[in-house]
């Protein structure tokens, strides 16, 4: 078995949402079907991907393939394994989700994609909430920037050209 298979089985999956999909043309309506699928390692990589086709499995499978191409381009640091470094805010479309830290044995409390994007990224403690649209994408979307917002301690210290124990608090 090469390595890149080995990589692949850590990888869990999560299909959001499917939807049907309607093109009108002159010869009348052409249905499809669009997938959201959400992958991750549960180790802080994460990546998402929404694709349409005629079948849905084939949509699954696409929009699959390119969640696991989208995983490789980001990382979300972790606190102890487990939670979020700080509180953070991100917004997409009228979308907004708030995540909060939280201590150990809380769990996820998030509602429906955001529960599974916080899984996909291995945050096993965090409290978050929804506020406006609920469209899935957009709350994906906002979830991820929120995310994506997150610094540890290591990283601020090499931005500013200090060590970590010449940060204040």
């Amino acid at each position: 078995m090469s390595s890149k298979n080995a990589r692949d089985n850590t990888i869990i999956e999560s299909l959001l949402e499917v939807r049907r999909v309607t093109k009108v043309s002159k010869g009348g309506r052409r249905f499809a079907f669009g997938a959201l699928v959400v992958a991750g390692d549960g180790e802080g990589r994460v990546g998402y991907a929404r694709r349409k086709a005629k079948e849905v499995s084939d949509a699954r499978e696409k929009a699959s393939k390119a969640a696991r191409r989208d995983m490789l381009r980001r990382k979300i640091p972790l606190y102890q394994g487990r939670t979020i470094h700080h509180d953070t805010f991100g917004r997409a479309g009228a979308s907004s989700v708030m995540l909060k830290k939280a201590p150990p044995g809380t769990g996820i409390i998030a509602g429906g994609s955001m529960r599974a994007l916080c899984h996909m990224v291995g945050i096993k403690d965090v409290v978050a909430k929804s506020l406006g649209s609920a469209n899935v994408s957009n709350v994906v979307e906002a979830t991820l920037r929120a995310l994506l917002k997150l610094s540890s301690p290591r990283s601020i210290a090499e931005r500013r050209g200090k060590k970590v124990n010449q940060l204040s608090v």
